[in-house]
C-alpha cells in the first residue's frame, strides 16, 4: 500500500491506538470458506484513524507520524495491550418479542422437548400471546434493552425478525419496529419478515388458510411496503414441511425479497435442500443437516449459520456442526439466536461455544461472527471488516490476542465499542451521547 505523505496525509479526527493487535479481516476472498476462514488480517501493534463516523485509515502504529495528520481538536484514545475487531455481526436474532420463559428450564431438564412444549400451548405460542398483548412501547422498551446490551459486549450489526405475532397486523407491528430502534441507537438492524415462525395457535385459523394468506397477501405487502429485506421460515417437524417452505421461499423471491429458512433443527426436514433449489442468502441451524445436503449447500454457495448456543438452550442430544460445514467447504456464519427460548446477548460467548462445541478453530469462529456473518445478512459490503472507507463499527478488548475471546468462554467485556465511530455508553436507555475518544492530542511517535 502506498503511504501518503506531507499535506498528503490522512486526515482525521480521532486516533485509537496502543493495540496488541488489530483484526482487519480485510485480507482474502468474501465470504471466507476453507482454509480462507483463518485469514484474519491481522497487524502487530496496529492503529485505526477515524474521520467522520468512517475509518481513515488502519496500520501499523509506528507510521501514524508519517501517514495521518490529526484535525485540530481531534483526540486520541490509547488501549494498552488490547485487541481491536470489526464489531460483531449477528446473523440470526429474534430480537422483538415481550415477557420471558425461565418456567420452561424444569420441563426442559426432565426431558420435555422444544415441539412437545410448543404442542402444550406454551413456548412460542406463550411468547406470541405476550407480545401481541404488549404495548408498542413496552416492545420497544424491552426489545431496546436487549439491543443495549448486545452492543455493550461488542454486537454493531444484526438481523432482526419477526415471528411472534402470527398474524398479518401483528407482525407488521412487530417490523415497523426496527427502523425505529435503529434510529435510536445507531446500529444497523437488518429485518427479517419470520410469518412463517410457525402456523398460529390451534382454532385461529386453518394451516391451508394461512398458507394462503401467507403466500398471497403477507409477503407481497412486505416487498410492497418494504418492510424487510428477507423472508424466512421454520422448516422443521411440526412446523412448515419443505414443500411448503419451498412456496414461501419462492414467493419471496418472487417478490425480490432474498431467502432464509430455518433448517433441520430438530429432524432432517430438508431445510437444506430447499436452501440449495431457491438460491438462499443463508440456511440456519443445520443441526441435523446430513452430509451430502451439507455439500449442496456448498455448491449453491449458501452461508450456513450455526447458532451453537441453542442446543445447549433447548437441552437438546446435538450440537452445531461447525467443523462438518467448513470441511465440506460452507461459507459458516454465526449467530446468537436470541429468543424467550434462547436468551444469549453476548456474541463473546456465542464464539467461545463455537469454538469449544461448533468445533471451529478460533479464527474460523472470528470470522464467522464478522465477515462471513455480514454476508449472511446482506451487509458484506459495510460491516464484517476494518478498512478504510468502512463505517468504523470497532469492538475493543482488554485481551492481548484475539484468541483470548474464545478461551475465557466470554467472560472478558469490551473496553470499548465503536458505533459508527461514537463511543457507546451502555444502559437500558440505549445509546449513549459520545464519549470523549481520548485523553491526548498529537500523533504518538
Amino acid at each position: 500500500m502506498a503511504h501518503p505523505s506531507g499535506s498528503h496525509r490522512v486526515a482525521a479526527d480521532g486516533i485509537l491506538t496502543g493495540f496488541s493487535e488489530v483484526v482487519t479481516m480485510a485480507r482474502g476472498p468474501v465470504p471466507r470458506r476453507g482454509p480462507a476462514m483463518e485469514e484474519m488480517g491481522r497487524i502487530p501493534e496496529g492503529a485505526i484513524a477515524l474521520s467522520q463516523g468512517k475509518v481513515a485509515w488502519v496500520g501499523p502504529a509506528r507510521e501514524l507520524p508519517r501517514v495521518v495528520r490529526l484535525r485540530r481538536g481531534g483526540m486520541i484514545r490509547t488501549f494498552p495491550g488490547g485487541v481491536a475487531l470489526p464489531g460483531f455481526v449477528d446473523a440470526h436474532t429474534h430480537l422483538l418479542f415481550a415477557g420471558s420463559r425461565e418456567g420452561e428450564l424444569l420441563p426442559k431438564v426432565r426431558g420435555v422437548s422444544y415441539r412437545e412444549i410448543a404442542a402444550g400451548g406454551g413456548g412460542l405460542y406463550r411468547t406470541v400471546r405476550e407480545t401481541r398483548a404488549a404495548s408498542r412501547a413496552r416492545l420497544l422498551r424491552e426489545a431496546g434493552e436487549r439491543l443495549a446490551r448486545m452492543v455493550a459486549w461488542g454486537t454493531t450489526t444484526l438481523e432482526v425478525k419477526s415471528g411472534y405475532g402470527l398474524t398479518w397486523t401483528a407482525e407488521r407491528r412487530l417490523l415497523t419496529l426496527v427502523p425505529q430502534l435503529a434510529r435510536t441507537t445507531g446500529v444497523t438492524l437488518v429485518a427479517t419478515f419470520l410469518g412463517a415462525h410457525a402456523f398460529p395457535p390451534p382454532g385461529e385459523v386453518t394451516r391451508e388458510a394461512y398458507l394462503r394468506d401467507l403466500l398471497r397477501h403477507q409477503i407481497p405487502a412486505v416487498a410492497r411496503e418494504g418492510r424487510a429485506r428477507f423472508v424466512d421460515v421454520f422448516c422443521d417437524e411440526g412446523f412448515f414441511t419443505a414443500r411448503e417452505s419451498l412456496r414461501i421461499l419462492r414467493a419471496a423471491r418472487k417478490e425480490g425479497l432474498g431467502a432464509k429458512i430455518h433448517a433441520d433443527e430438530f429432524t432432517v426436514s430438508g431445510g437444506a435442500r430447499v436452501a440449495a433449489e431457491v438460491g438462499a442468502v443463508s440456511a440456519d441451524h443445520l443441526v441435523m443437516t446430513p452430509p451430502s445436503h451439507r455439500k449442496g449447500l456448498a455448491r449453491a454457495g449458501i452461508v450456513g449459520v450455526i447458532l451453537p448456543m441453542t442446543p445447549l438452550s433447548s437441552m437438546a442430544p446435538g450440537r452445531s456442526p461447525g467443523r462438518e460445514l467448513v470441511d465440506e467447504g460452507v461459507a459458516v456464519a454465526l449467530g446468537s439466536d436470541l429468543s424467550p427460548n434462547s436468551w444469549v446477548e453476548a456474541m463473546p460467548q456465542v464464539i467461545a461455544h463455537a469454538v469449544h462445541a461448533a468445533r471451529l478453530t478460533p479464527a474460523e469462529a472470528l470470522t464467522a461472527a464478522t465477515v462471513n456473518a455480514a454476508h449472511a445478512i446482506g451487509e458484506g459490503d459495510r460491516a464484517g471488516q476494518i478498512a478504510p472507507g468502512r463505517r468504523a463499527d470497532l469492538v475493543v478488548f482488554p485481551l492481548p490476542s484475539a484468541e483470548h475471546i474464545p478461551y475465557r468462554w466470554g467472560t472478558t467485556p469490551p473496553s470499548a465499542v465503536f458505533v459508527g465511530g461514537v463511543e457507546w455508553g451502555a444502559g437500558a436507555e440505549g445509546r449513549l451521547p459520545g464519549r470523549s475518544m481520548g485523553i491526548s492530542r498529537g500523533i504518538p511517535k
